[in-house]
């Protein structure tokens, strides 16, 4: 109840057109919350309107507010939308609009806009001729094929061909356009569609060797991207000369200023675009890249089908971390609450960090005296690394967490976990969250780094069960990094066989390999020799009938030997089996 009276306190509640009506005679500054009935409003930038409450204490010019769409008629253009909107008011005028919880933007421009209106007050400034946004939906016609300018960004398509995902091109060029600053939205790994490869590669139709060529790409596994420039421009620093002789004069004028002429300015330059920055790099010909966005959007829906969905909601992925008291005594109370907050937990474990690992989640209280007593505290016992999925993630989770310090939390936001999960040993925040989506996806790699697998199905089982089977291993999170189909002659066998060799079973295993061909395939991610060995279940299909009924050796198994799926034992098997099978060199590829 104590939580529902501040959150009316901090914001009016706007649920008829009546009450909107009354909220545009509102004085000065009115930043609303549009939200929907089934989500309810942006839990995530609450804190942040607390801060601005307090600090900016203006509560004549100042006031926040949450408008229900689905009740007013005014806002009937965002009702069914998943991502956040917030507008900004001023004296009954909608001036702004930010969609998503971009606390920084949000941040700026509401003190920006109080600024200006203390100065207007004062006489200081004249009130600037704002242009009001108008509200009502774009049809789909006004919008034409831009479908990506509601959230501001452009996507490029990036193909590996078969070759390139074998020689493992595909994940040199990955880390360089990382690095660089570009973010993968997407990937996968997959066999194209003929349709597809035609139309991505029709400025080859003419050449004499086309049909060839799509058979080729064709017949293997391919490694498609879907690239955006990132949230970082490239900073340069230039020398800012006099543009004019009117502007050489008066610069001469000022003797007294010698530095204006010279000083280095800052400018923001676009980063490259992804073809250039590859070919600047020298791997262009590693893959091929579509950047026209309506020929990327058409190939997106036909490759991707969830892509534009998952972003509209803004699903995101964060690195979430418990430090080691609220691990230790809370953990059970501090899932539920993620879990009730509608986050998905996609992967979670123990963890005694090392001093780097440490160093990055304290990053915020390097400049304490204890920063050195808390890094060797966290060094020596376990925290609990989660990766959490949802809308928004990013910011949802920090505004969960609350404020930098127990003090903090305590003044301000006292639902929140750094309040409710305060202990006595060091005055923080007992939680940790990614900064930004680069920062999620690097620390996600740290914490969980991903692990190949070598994995095998056998010739008895049908293409309809192997269609079926491939289906649960993406639903598994895993990544279909290599695969091939084989024929497992003894010479193919023993690369992958190699440990039972000399066994007097051996023989029936290769009667069983020789009887059709296998698909035999590299799985990647966190932990994948162990997901993918509970995955199949154990070797006798009747055992895993009965102890591990969900198992795909329960599900296809027929006996012993043909028990449907095979996989690395260890991660050295995996490692060598991997490199026995798929290497350049091999005259099978």
């Amino acid at each position: 109840m104590a939580s529902k009276k501040r959150e009316v306190q901090l914001q009016t509640i706007i649920n008829s057109q009546n009450l909107w009506d009354e909220m545009l005679l509102n004085k000065g500054l009115t930043v609303i919350d549009v939200y929907q009935a089934w989500c309810g409003p942006c839990k995530a930038v609450q804190p942040l309107f607390r801060k601005l409450k307090n600090e900016l204490n203006e509560d004549e010019i100042l006031h926040f507010a949450v408008a229900e769409a689905d009740n007013i008629v005014t806002l009937q253009s965002f009702r069914d939308k998943c991502e956040p909107v917030f507008l900004f008011s001023l004296n009954g005028k909608i001036i702004a609009k930010i969609q998503g919880a971009n606390a920084p933007l949000i941040n700026r421009k509401v003190i920006n806009l109080i600024d200006e209106e203390k100065k207007i007050a004062a006489g200081e400034m004249a009130r600037p001729q704002y242009v009001e946004i108008t509200l009502a939906d774009q049809s789909e016609e006004e919008l034409g094929e831009s479908h990506y300018d509601s959230i501001g960004e452009y996507y490029s398509m990036a193909i590996f061909k078969p070759d390139a995902v074998l020689r493992r091109n595909n994940i040199e060029v990955k880390e360089k356009i990382t690095k660089e600053g570009f973010v993968i939205e997407a990937q996968n790994n997959m066999f194209l569609p003929e349709e597809l490869v035609r139309e991505f590669y029709v400025h080859f139709a003419d050449q004499p060797d086309f049909e060839e060529f799509v058979a080729f790409v064709t017949s293997g596994l391919s490694c498609v991207l879907i690239v955006s420039q990132g949230e970082e421009e490239e900073v340069i620093q230039e020398e800012a000369q006099p543009q004019s002789e009117e502007e050489e004069e008066e610069s001469a004028e000022h003797p007294e200023e010698p530095h204006v002429k010279f000083a280095p300015m800052v400018v923001n330059k676009k980063r490259d675009s992804l073809q250039g920055y590859l070919e600047r790099q020298h791997v262009a010909e590693f893959c091929d890249v579509e950047d026209d966005p309506s020929k990327v959007s058409k190939f997106i829906d036909i490759l991707f089908p969830d892509f534009k969905t998952m972003k509209s909601m803004n699903i995101q992925r964060t690195l979430a971390l418990l430090r080691p008291e609220v691990y230790e005594d809370r953990k059970d109370d501090v899932l539920d609450i993620i879990q009730k907050e509608g986050f998905t937990i996609l992967m979670q474990r123990q963890i005694l960090l090392s001093e780097e690992e440490a160093r990055t989640v304290c990053k915020n209280y390097e400049n304490e005296e204890y920063f050195n007593k808390l890094l060797a505290f966290m060094c020596s016992s376990p925290s609990y690394a989660l990766v959490l999925l949802r809308a928004n993630a990013l910011e949802y989770w920090k505004g969960l967490m609350g404020p930098k310090t127990v003090e903090e939390a305590f003044a301000s936001d006292t639902e929140s976990l750094c309040a409710q999960f305060a202990t006595g040993s060091f005055p923080i925040n007992q939680f940790y969250g990614s900064s930004s989506r680069a920062a999620a996806e690097k620390e996600i790699e740290c914490f969980f780094p991903p692990q190949s697998t070598l994995a095998l199905i056998k010739p008895h089982v049908s293409q309809e069960q192997r269609l079926e089977i491939l289906k649960v291993i993406k639903e598994a999170g895993f990544e279909l990094t290599m695969l091939k189909e084989m024929l497992l002659i003894p010479e193919h066998a023993s690369k992958i066989y190699f440990k039972i060799t000399g066994k007097e079973f051996y023989k029936n295993v290769l009667e069983v390999l020789s009887s059709g061909t296998s698909l035999v395939m590299v799985l990647t991610k966190w932990n994948a020799v162990a997901e993918w060995r509970r995955m199949m279940g154990p070797v006798d299909p009747e055992e895993a009938k009965l102890i591990s009924p969900d198992s795909l050796r329960a599900k296809y198994g027929l006996d012993i030997l043909r028990n449907a799926v095979h996989g690395a034992s260890n991660v050295s098997e995996a490692s060598i089996s991997i490199n026995n099978v798929f290497t350049e060199d091999n005259p099978e590829d």
